[in-house]
């Protein structure tokens, strides 16, 4: 994913901010009243309680709130962030594409959500009037073993009805005369770019205008599972500006709060089921000549236990050219700092596919952060097309379990623990996903 840089961000999210929405809240009063909730016995402030408002968390609260027009039902939702609006970590720090489901393998999450994300977001945006392009993507082999890479992304596509293509040499030299191609293109067709800033504005507008709750500044302190989840869930928030505590309580609790959601799942889950955050930071690049200008993405052929696609060309709305992201652990998930050093090691990888860049107009532009389980990979290897078996489980969770060399997102009910929804890992291509995730998170709570 590529990371938007916080210049071209603040605008819009302090336009956010500054959003006459009514339903927007700092804190909990210490006096919060019953709300109407899908039990009529029930003495909890909300239906359900988000916490998280990145762009799967907005998804996922919007869905849930949306059930007291769509099912009938009476139900309410609260959507709990840290930050002085949504989306203003991981979510405003992505490359907005819109991806295929290439990668992933058979029979995981990823895959899954990824495909019906896709058509559930171009969809989105074309009744929304939110800005959103199918630019296509290349991928790129230098070599015959990165070109076996590619293929087999074909086979598998061809599997799960995903379209790509190869393409000749001559073609792409034709088409894209500055990208650089040794031995093979595989082509991509379904896949695009995205104003994620567009979509989360229209998601939480969406959220409340069902009726929800957005509570911001207010960082989670602690969770009480009541008699398990059976009698719900307390959650202690503190205003991050005055410092002040206060509680609400919900029937249901989801987790999506990112790269701070192994800490929401280690208050509520026991010893024996806490999980240890990773954090792979990328730094991102921009380019100020005027040429090369490709019009499509291009992406170098796929390592299997890479954290990541390899750094990569994308593109914005605008037509502006980036590069990354790379791959740094951290251990600060708020270390947002892109580093100069980093610089040179993507110059010779972007070399690679596109010879004719100037260095000298390549500069650190902005960096993120992506919630991981595990170092492990980004891509199913050949011999594990099974993913994870920890992660690509969407029915009841009851521990970390092994970690394999691919990494499945984690979406599902914790067991012991009524009412109580699990996110975590939710990386690339969660934005992709968003929608179809929140499909997931419903059909768990009441399937």
């Amino acid at each position: 994913m590529r990371w938007f840089p916080r210049a071209s961000v603040a605008p819009r999210l302090s336009s956010l901010t500054r959003k006459p929405l009514g339903r927007q809240r700092r804190l909990f009063s210490a006096t919060t009243t019953t709300r109407s909730t899908r039990s009529t016995t029930s003495q909890a402030d909300f239906t359900h309680a988000v916490v998280g408002g990145g762009v799967v968390g907005l998804a996922v609260a919007r869905r849930l709130a949306q059930r007291r027009a769509r099912e009938g039902v009476a139900a309410s939702t609260v959507l709990i962030e840290r930050n002085r609006a949504s989306g203003m970590e991981t979510s405003s720090r992505n490359s907005e594409v819109i991806h295929a489901g290439l990668y992933y393998g058979p029979d995981t999450l990823k895959t899954k959500l990824c495909i019906r994300g896709k058509h559930l977001l171009y969809d989105f945006c074309a009744r929304r009037a939110i800005g959103h392009r199918c630019t296509g993507k290349w991928i790129v082999a230098q070599t015959d073993d990165e070109w076996e890479e590619c293929l087999k992304i074909h086979r598998f596509s061809q599997s799960v009805d995903v379209p790509t293509r190869p393409i000749s040499l001559s073609e792409g030299r034709r088409r894209e005369p500055d990208v650089r191609a040794r031995t093979g293109i595989l082509e991509s067709p379904s896949t695009g770019i995205v104003d994620s800033h567009g979509l989360m504005t229209c998601l939480q507008a969406d959220f409340e205008d069902a009726g929800g709750d957005c509570v911001f500044q207010s960082s989670v302190t602690g969770i009480d599972a009541l008699d398990d989840g059976r009698g719900g869930y307390r959650i202690v928030v503190k205003d991050r500006s005055s410092g002040e505590e206060s509680s609400v309580t919900c029937e249901t609790l989801v987790n999506s709060a990112g790269l701070f959601g192994c800490d929401i799942n280690n208050m509520v889950m026991p010893a024996s089921r806490r999980r240890t955050p990773y954090f792979a930071k990328g730094s991102y690049f921009s380019y100020s000549a005027s040429s090369p200008k490709p019009s499509i993405l291009v992406y170098p052929a796929p390592k299997p236990g890479l954290a990541g696609l390899g750094t990569h060309l994308t593109l914005d709305l605008q037509g502006r050219v980036r590069f990354g992201p790379d791959v740094e652990w951290v251990d600060d998930p708020t270390d947002l700092t892109p580093r100069e050093h980093r610089l040179h090691d993507a110059v010779g990888e972007i070399h690679a596919f596109l010879p004719g860049v100037d260095p000298a107009a390549l500069a650190p532009d902005y960096a993120g952060i992506r919630p991981k389980l595990s170092k492990a990979g980004s891509v199913v290897a050949p011999d594990d097309g099974s993913g994870d078996s920890s992660g690509s489980s969407s029915n009841e969770g009851s521990g970390a379990g092994p970690v394999k060399t691919f990494q499945d997102f984690v979406i599902q009910r914790e067991h012991g623990f009524a009412g109580f929804v699990n996110l975590l890992g939710i990386e690339s291509p969660g934005l992709t996903s968003s929608l179809a995730i929140a499909e997931e998170v419903e059909e768990l709570l009441y399937s």
